[in-house]
């Protein structure tokens, strides 16, 4: 099989190696210098590169090809063009040229804009993105594209991430030249954890809230849930593990560094994990093994839940979003074994303190969605809050820093398990908290908040921006300084005093955090209307015009986006619910009280002394949570009417929240209620114990 890998790893990517043995070498070299040094890219270079492109697509079997680009749906979109190009004699050719390559024209009208865009102004353009390969799936040769209005503002998630990643990159250089290191490009780089549910195909078809939400907007709760601790890491089921197999075969082809995968705590919950890569690439392979997930998944009699919350009462699904900086030959995020010695690294870390407290409430909105507010602040996912885990050994140096105080540095102990056998190795220096919504790991930075069906542009557009604005101003400051070192120590000192409030390496699920959290002055918005209106703060509008990653209109555009989004994706829960209880959960409890009740006339038919105790109390029970399932469902319909008419996208969604999402949970408290009593031949829905203990 390890020889069946690296035949297959890359098989279906036109990567540099590819490049390399089809390409004349002139044009690669040209090509290669876009890729590594951001150089433009001349026509007929690019002309080349497509005829090459093509015929080596067509080997694979592709017979069109997609700009494959990423609108503010947050997932991606293709259209397909055959190379077909017929010629007069009847018979036809296989052409694709530069232009094509390099440029598309999809319809912009027809994508989520804020206003951007009108149906009247429909043309749009997709943008060749060079530094993330090319692919064929499906028989379509896939090129990675940004996607611009026909006025050039950006209505996609890639185009503000490059933006954002040379901003960061060109302050970086600055930094490190200041320590006589001459490199071209910072890279910042990403490793995405991927949660995900895979339930029956049978049960998933039976659920008209999984079919058209993503989760279970009903269930009573199953009486085991994930308490005995036994799914995470446990051993992986046949049908599950052969999923699993494929999935990791497709992406390699793919050249998707796939490395890890394992049960995850909730039941019917995995995790793939792969190993990181160059931020833009590392997403758009984050979106190809979404897409993969949920293809493959039906092969094996399953489905893949990509939302948050499918099940309530079990743990949702995140994305960890592992982020680091490094040239070709450093992590500049890497401390070494002294950190307090390491003033490069210092720098470095002082300026994501630093970006990360300034801009907290801007990185909140980078993971606010209506899946994810199930998850923040629900004892399995960070809390709203956003604060820094550093770990023991940092935190010693950043507050012997502070306080000018001798640093005495951690003792490495080994690790004696009490068994000959078993091998004796060194502790590390620091715990891990999984509590923390962004987390030191050692080498990085690991941003714990993203949802699992999240695009990871957003919050890594605000990251590398933030952190390239501190990196500015540390550079302004040193490059003028006569003496550099004493310059970064005293620059490293202020800026850890300052924003030593964001540092907390506690437990971040106690009340304690969250008052602690407020006398420090920390942002803590618990929901998604009160967290995106930070998208149109003056402050955060400067950061990224600052920089050239979105102009104020465009944050603008998004903050309308995100706001209409929520509402509608509140609506279409709503009138599943509306649906589901009128036209089968409803009809379901009236059948079986009607069992019942013909029971308990049956029974005072033979006899006036035979008891209808327990026939009584059921009914009583069931009539009761029917008459509440009725009057909630009155109520949800007013209050989605009220919600829809008013005049703003922000007024819609706090009404949605505040007035339609209660409601809501009144009518599921109802209707779970109901399940737990009604008879089981009864019950339209599969159960939990179902759902999640049958795969």
């Amino acid at each position: 099989m390890a020889a069946n890998v690296m035949e297959i790893y890359g098989s279906k990517v036109f990567n540099e190696h590819v490049m390399k043995e089809r390409l004349p070498s002139a044009t690669y070299k040209s090509l290669k210098n876009t890729l590594h040094k951001g150089a433009p890219l001349d026509i007929e270079v690019a002309n080349v590169v497509a005829s090459v492109m093509k015929r080596w697509a067509m080997e694979l079997g592709a017979t069109h090809y997609t700009h494959w680009f990423q609108p503010l749906t947050g997932i991606t979109s293709e259209k397909h063009d055959g190379f077909v190009s017929p010629v007069g004699d009847g018979t036809a050719i296989m052409e694709f040229s530069g232009k094509e390559l390099v440029r598309g024209e999809p319809d912009a009208s027809s994508f989520p804009s804020g206003g951007l865009r009108a149906t009247c102004e429909a043309r749009g353009y997709t943008a060749w993105d060079p530094t993330s390969y090319a692919f064929v799936k499906d028989d379509v040769l896939c090129i990675p594209t940004a996607f611009v209005s026909y006025t050039g503002e950006a209505l996609d998630k890639k185009t503000p991430l490059l933006r954002s990643m040379n901003a960061l990159s060109g302050q970086a250089v600055r930094i490190l030249k200041l320590f006589g290191k001459d490199v071209d490009y910072v890279s910042t780089t990403v490793g995405p954890e991927q949660e995900y549910f895979l339930v029956k195909k049978e049960d998933y078809e039976a659920r008209q809230d999984l079919i058209l939400t993503g989760r279970t907007l009903f269930g009573a709760p199953s009486a085991k849930g994930q308490e005995l601790e036994e799914h995470y890491f446990g051993v992986i089921r046949p049908e599950v593990s052969a999923f699993m197999k494929e999935l990791d075969e497709e992406l390699w082809k793919l050249g998707v560094p796939a490395k890890t995968k394992h049960n995850e705590v909730a039941p019917c919950q995995h995790e793939l994990a792969p190993i990181y890569d160059t931020t833009n690439v590392a997403i758009d392979h984050n979106l190809l093994t979404m897409e993969m997930m949920r293809k493959i998944a039906p092969k094996y009699g399953l489905i893949c839940l990509q939302h948050e919350k499918p099940f309530e009462g079990v743990n949702g699904s995140g994305k960890h979003n592992n982020w680091s900086l490094s040239t070709t030959e450093e992590n500049l995020l890497d401390p070494g074994d002294t950190p307090m010695e390491n003033l490069q690294f210092l720098i470095f870390l002082a300026a994501v303190i630093k970006a990360v407290d300034e801009y907290a409430d801007l990185l909140r909105t980078s993971v606010a969605t209506p899946g994810n507010d199930h998850r923040l602040g629900a004892n399995e996912a960070p809390p709203a809050i956003i604060s820094i885990f550093v770990g023991e050994e940092l935190e010693a140096v950043i507050d012997a820093i502070a306080s000018d105080s001798p640093y005495a540095g951690p003792v490495k102990m080994k690790m004696d398990l009490g068994v000959d056998v078993l091998p004796k190795f060194s502790k590390d220096t620091t715990d891990r908290n999984r509590t923390s919504p962004f987390a030191f790991t050692g080498n990085k930075f690991e941003f714990r908040m993203p949802g699992s069906s999240q695009n990871l542009s957003d919050c890594d557009t605000i990251l590398n921006t933030a952190v390239a604005k501190e990196l500015k101003s540390y550079a302004d400051e040193l490059e003028g300084a006569e003496d550099f070192t004493s310059a970064a120590i005293a620059l490293v000192k202020r800026t850890i005093r300052d924003h030593r409030r964001v540092i907390f390496n506690g437990n971040g699920y106690t009340a304690e955090w969250e008052a602690e959290a407020a006398k420090r002055g920390l942002p803590n918005k618990k929901n998604t209307p009160a967290a995106l209106p930070a998208l149109v703060e003056p402050k955060n509008i400067a950061l990224m015009e600052e920089f050239g990653v979105l102009t104020k209109v465009e944050m603008e555009s998004r903050y309308e986006v995100e706001m209409e989004h929520y509402s509608k994706i509140i609506n279409i829960e709503a009138l599943t619910m509306l649906e589901m209880a009128r036209k089968q959960l409803l009809p379901a409890i009236n059948a079986y009280m009607s069992e019942v009740a013909n029971t308990a006339a049956s029974k005072l038919a033979v006899s006036e002394h035979i008891s209808v105790r327990s026939e009584t109390k059921t009914l009583e029970k069931l009539s009761s949570d029917a008459d509440a399932m009725s009057d909630a469902i009155d109520t949800l319909q007013d209050a989605v009417n009220a919600a829809k008419a008013l005049s703003t996208e922000s007024e819609k969604a706090v009404a949605f929240h505040d007035n339609v999402l209660p409601v809501m949970d009144a009518l599921r408290a109802a209707a779970d209620d109901a399940e737990t009593i009604c008879g089981e031949d009864y019950w339209p829905l599969p159960s939990y114990s179902k759902m999640l203990y049958y795969v």
